[in-house]
């Protein structure tokens, strides 16, 4: 699980993310990255009640979490936002993240 001060939590972080980011896309999920100040790397999740049960959403958000926590050191100095679309709670953990993996590709590259 990702530590508490890399943890994106009050919806004023994520409405600031979501205004001022720069949004990249997959079938799965999408990407909110914006700037930051702050020394640490924060991430949030955001997963609908159309994605599945509340059951099936936190296995997701477990998912992603446990992803970006081995990725977390090499990451740019941002704030991500990463969105769940129907259909992402079929994905195994392989292909959960070779998804999370292209989205910050893009990330990469276009810095």
């Amino acid at each position: 699980m990702l530590k508490k001060f890399n943890k994106l939590k009050k919806k004023k972080e994520f409405s600031y993310v979501y205004h001022r980011g720069k949004s990249y896309y997959s079938k799965y999920l999408s990407l909110y990255v914006s700037s930051t100040k702050l020394k640490n790397v924060k991430i949030g999740f955001s997963i609908s009640n159309k994605v599945g049960n509340s059951v099936v959403r936190h296995k997701l958000k477990r998912r992603l979490s446990e992803i970006l926590l081995k990725e977390i050191s090499n990451l740019p100095l941002n704030n991500y936002v990463f969105v769940a679309k129907i259909g992402c709670e079929t994905l195994d953990f392989d292909k959960l993240k070779i998804q999370v993996q292209n989205l910050l590709e893009k990330v990469k590259n276009e810095r």
